[in-house]
């Protein structure tokens, strides 16, 4: 994630006058899918699925199914299965970096000047 960060921040310090603020919404939304497919991949068997799904709050009969599910990991991620377990809240709790939200404070900053 520290190395994610860095480089979106110089990405964003590099790009900021330009009005990209659906584009920047767009990328969000695709890095948190491929972090969430990263996660799912890590959790291989599943058995640690099913685990894991339960420890994030998940009900058992629902984490049995969602984590014996046969679909590929883009497909999982972008599903409710995992957008309900790892939601972005918990993203961000982990040190996901909102670079939408810096996007805009930077724009802010630069108009303001």
């Amino acid at each position: 994630m520290a190395k994610v960060k860095e480089f979106i921040r110089g990405w964003i310090g590099y790009f900021y006058i330009a009005d990209m603020k659906k584009t920047m919404q767009q990328w969000n939304e695709w890095l948190r899918r491929r972090i969430r497919m990263y996660i799912w991949k890590q959790w291989k068997k599943p058995k640690t699925r099913v685990q894991n799904l339960k420890k994030l709050g998940i009900p058992a009969w629902q984490a049995y199914q969602w984590g014996n599910t046969r679909l590929g990991y883009w497909r999982i991620a972008g599903s409710p299965i995992l957008s309900c377990s790892i939601t972005n809240e918990k993203l961000a709790l982990a040190g996901y970096y909102d670079f939408p939200a810096q996007y805009e404070r930077i724009r802010r900053q630069h108009s303001n000047d």
